[in-house]
């Protein structure tokens, strides 16, 4: 085992990959309260999407672990989840349709990795849009984790506050309090921290309850899977109204799991000194086989988790580490009552901060030139003004094409001219309905 995972060449030994493993379960099992819930937004049975999530993030943890020897954890993106299920709560399309949206994202991420096409793709998407809708789908998300506890509601004309007296509202607020607190103290795992002490609240003022059990056998894999394989519908996912869903999903996963990799494999000292990573496209094959496999049974986007950098600071450098990290998710399952008693109103303030973090990417935006910082004010706007994704993306990128254009500035990529057609054909779907 040693030789297989190369702990010699690694400097590294099994006491170090258990604890390094350990620490990255820890730092990520928010994902086991938050996302399964925000899929239940999507009709989601919350038992069957707490099975096929953590399986998914089992079985392509284990398979970076084996085939790349390196610590980097996979699971589902929150910002692919936030577009997955408003593609069904906001769209209504069917859960089937939203699976064949992520299912191509992924086959589309496969073929640019397994034919190279990766750095053409990235030199394509110019900084600002990139930034731009990494901003939108974050501030997406915090307004998704606020609507969920009832802090922001739907008005007769546009959004208000909610109860604010509410035990949920309570729970959200403490619980963000918390966080924020636990953040600025730089303390590990801070995250599941505050749901953990934010659902303790919930079941003293009674706005929750304990579960009559915290163990229990987990919803049969095959049962789950059976059900979601027989509502996938690829055949209706490919029309011109879904491609800005698939460019939503596919752009924040892709270029996530680039950025990521960089950044933990930077800080392991993965990188030599031109800035290459032995082993990169094994990383990146993993990464979008595994997001094809999961869309089959509508798990959005499974991307490298940042949080494998907790695991690596701890001295995780191998993949043993991420044999430790799927084998407590395996144990995880069987503890499903502790994570499905967690209110929305506790796992709120963790999507809402993570959507604020991710949106605190819009700094890096060239404020003095007006053709980068209107088309990401124009996405960011009406992402959130049409609670809708796409509608951001297709706006902008038109816009930015056409400032650039009357700027006379073509270095842009000749492909951003066949994204402006897909938007213009997207908003033709949505005149014709």
């Amino acid at each position: 085992m040693q030789e297989f995972f190369k702990f010699k060449e690694l400097n590294t030994n099994y006491k170090t990959e258990i604890i390094g493993g350990l620490t990255t379960f820890v730092t990520m099992a928010y994902v086991l309260a938050v996302v399964p819930k925000m899929l239940t937004n999507a009709g989601f049975d919350i038992h069957t999407a707490l099975v096929l999530v953590s399986i998914s993030i089992i079985i392509s943890t284990l398979a970076m672990g084996i085939f790349t020897n390196r610590p980097f954890a996979i699971a589902p993106g929150l910002g692919s989840v936030a577009v997955a299920v408003s593609m069904v709560s906001e769209n209504s399309f069917s859960t089937g349709v939203m699976a064949g949206a992520i299912f191509l994202s992924g086959i589309i991420f496969m073929l640019v990795t397994f034919l190279g096409l990766r750095q053409l793709l990235i030199n394509a998407i110019p900084p600002a849009l990139k930034y731009a809708i990494s901003a939108s789908v974050g501030l997406y998300i915090a307004f998704i984790g606020a609507r969920s506890a009832g802090l922001i509601v739907a008005g007769k004309k546009s959004l208000v506050w909610g109860d604010l007296a509410s035990k949920g509202v309570l729970v959200c607020v403490f619980g963000f309090i918390i966080l924020l607190i636990l953040q600025a103290k730089k303390v590990p795992a801070s995250i599941i921290i505050s749901i953990i002490l934010s659902t303790i609240l919930s079941i003293l003022i009674g706005h929750s309850q304990m579960p009559s059990s915290f163990f229990a056998l987990p919803m049969n894999p095959i049962s789950a899977i059976s059900q979601r394989i027989s509502e996938f519908d690829f055949l209706n996912s490919l029309s011109f109204s879904i491609i800005p869903f698939v460019i939503a999903l596919f752009i924040p996963d892709f270029f996530s799991t680039f950025g990521t990799i960089l950044g933990v494999g930077t800080k392991a000292g993965f990188f030599d000194k031109n800035a290459n990573m032995q082993g990169i496209d094994k990383c990146f094959k993993i990464d979008a086989s595994a997001t094809a496999a999961a869309g089959v049974v509508g798990v959005p986007c499974l991307c490298t988790y940042l949080e494998s950098s907790a695991g690596v600071v701890a001295g995780a450098r191998s993949g043993f580490s991420m044999l430790v990290v799927s084998f407590c998710f395996l144990l995880a399952m069987f503890f499903t009552p502790l994570a499905i008693m967690v209110p929305s109103a506790a796992s709120a303030p963790a999507i809402i901060y993570i959507g604020i973090c991710m949106f605190m990417g819009i700094n890096k935006i060239n404020n003095d030139d007006f053709t980068e910082m209107f088309p990401v004010f124009v996405c960011v706007v009406f992402t959130i003004l049409a609670s809708n994704i796409a509608n951001g993306i297709c706006v902008a990128i038109p816009v930015y094409v056409l400032l650039k254009i009357a700027k006379k500035d073509f270095s842009f990529s000749p492909l951003l001219y066949v994204m402006c057609f897909i938007s213009f054909m997207y908003f033709y779907t949505l005149i014709a309905r």
